[in-house]
């Protein structure tokens, strides 16, 4: 039997939306619209053009009534953290305050002094520390006096949000709920302790649903601005990569995950949460994730530096093109000669990347990068070294050996990062699918529609549709990375 089912998939820069045909065996995708989105500085705030990105979705549901497709149901995934006020007339107070605001810089430091520690924290959420998490952005509503946060009646995560719109319901959806550092993956219920240190009310978010659950149908209103039927509205995988690696089509629990884009997500998928002292050190993260496991992993840099790089040699008419760059890369005289941190404050947001760069290493007392192939070389050496530092700490935290890494969004197509970390590493590294959220969306959406039945059901029909690509590490360069990778660990952070 055949189903089609409409996949809303929100990125930080773009969104696109995606009719996926899910049949017994086999699934398949075609993106219907694709539209960038910005962040609106006004005021004193950076913030997301929220009814733009709802208007996004009616036009995508008001063009497939236009071409008579009804698809099964509506699923919606988009970034984490980021939430959006409601009044008591359920309406929504303002446009959602963006991650990337700087509001939050300091927050942490100021929380963990005044209100909880640390370590309280981690103890209670099992999440890594990052300035722009849920709860440093309610602090900073709070102390700012925000008045949108101080009307709220609800409080909704984005994709909640736009789910909500769309069918009425209030829900908050489990594994785009667990990036807020706000939820505890012990109980799996938003953690009473710190809305009470938020000063706010126990029931300010809606109850928690899990993945592939119903939540509505279509309002009789959005029925008629679009011309779609009340098809139901499926609260999917909310956080994009826990979409993402519930599509991974993985055989067996005995593989890492490297969600590879803007930012870099390497973990492993267990059963229980792992929080203890050592976790709360190496600042690892538990994040929900499909059939009540917990996605444990780490928030790292990812390509974010070379495409950084690459805006600016775009502005001095240099070529850009990645086999023009990775060409320049291989005619370094000495390919290991620099190496940076990746995850260094002065990578997160430089005036100048390729100058930030060169500072780094003029710093370090290694030879300076000046070429477009000696930078980029830099920053795939770098990057790949970075996720051997990271596999070697995931494999002290996994009760099972890890035995292949799958690397799976648009850094899957990055070839040569690709064989530089199974290089690195000596272990077989998997590449794809490219479109991971997109699939994993879709997918959820069919086990709620009873087209599918389980996690491991959902991954075998995404291998048998989709094209992966296997790279085998090459032992003979094992003494060079080494050597390198004792030079990175001794690189400040």
């Amino acid at each position: 039997m055949k189903h089609q089912f409409l996949a809303v998939d929100l990125g930080a820069t773009s969104g696109r939306t995606i009719l996926g045909t899910v049949t017994d065996t086999h699934v398949s995708i075609e993106e219907l619209t694709r539209f960038s989105h910005n962040i609106v500085n006004m005021g004193k705030h950076h913030y997301w053009d929220f009814p733009h990105l709802y208007n996004e979705i009616e036009k995508a549901l008001r063009q497939l009534a236009a071409d008579n497709i009804i698809p099964t149901s509506v699923g919606i995934d988009s970034w984490g953290v980021d939430i959006v006020c409601f009044g008591a007339d359920g309406q929504p107070l303002a446009n959602p305050i963006s991650y990337r605001d700087p509001h939050t810089s300091d927050e942490p430091a100021r929380f963990f002094r005044e209100t909880m520690t640390s370590e309280q924290v981690y103890d209670l959420t099992g999440i890594q520390v990052m300035n722009f998490n849920t709860l440093f952005q309610l602090s900073a509503m709070k102390r700012e006096g925000n008045s949108s946060l101080n009307a709220a009646k609800r409080i909704m995560f984005l994709p909640d949000a736009l789910s909500y719109l769309l069918c009425g319901i209030e829900v908050t959806e489990y594994t785009i709920a667990s990036t807020s550092q706000l939820l505890n993956p012990v109980t799996r219920t938003i953690e009473l302790a710190l809305l009470k240190a938020l000063g706010l009310r126990a029931d300010i978010f809606p109850p928690l649903v899990m993945p592939a659950t119903v939540i509505g149908r279509l309002t009789s209103d959005v029925s008629r601005r679009t011309g779609m039927p009340q098809i139901p509205v499926i609260s999917v995988a909310g956080h994009d990569t826990a979409s993402a690696v519930a599509a991974i089509p993985a055989p067996d629990e005995n593989f890492a995950y490297l969600s590879s884009g803007t930012w870099s997500l390497m973990g492993i998928e267990v059963q229980q949460p792992i929080i203890n002292d050592d976790s709360c050190v190496a600042n690892f993260t538990n994040e929900g994730g499909v059939e009540s496991t917990t996605r444990f992993l780490k928030n790292i840099c990812g390509m974010w530096l070379l495409e950084s790089c690459r805006n600016e040699w775009r502005k001095e008419a240099k070529p850009t093109d990645f086999d023009t760059l990775f060409a320049l890369s291989d005619d370094v005289a000495d390919p290991m000669q620099s190496i940076i941190f990746p995850d260094a404050p002065e990578f997160a947001n430089p005036v100048s990347m390729v100058e930030a760069i060169k500072e780094y290493c003029r710093r370090t007392m290694q030879p300076v990068p000046n070429t477009q192939g000696e930078i980029t070389r830099c920053i795939l050496i770098s990057l790949a070294l970075r996720y051997r530092q990271v596999m070697e700490k995931l494999q002290c935290f996994a009760s099972f050996p890890i035995k292949r890494l799958h690397i799976i969004g648009g850094g899957s197509q990055n070839h040569r990062l690709n064989q530089m970390t199974a290089d690195v590493l000596q272990m077989p590294v998997v590449a794809g699918p490219v479109e991971c959220t997109a699939l994993g969306n879709i997918m959820l959406q069919a086990k709620a529609a009873g087209a599918v039945d389980s996690l491991s059901r959902m991954r075998e029909i995404i291998g048998r549709s989709v094209a992966l690509k296997e790279f085998i590490p090459n032992s003979t360069d094992t003494s060079l990375w080494d050597a390198a990778y004792t030079r990175f660990i001794n690189l400040p952070k």
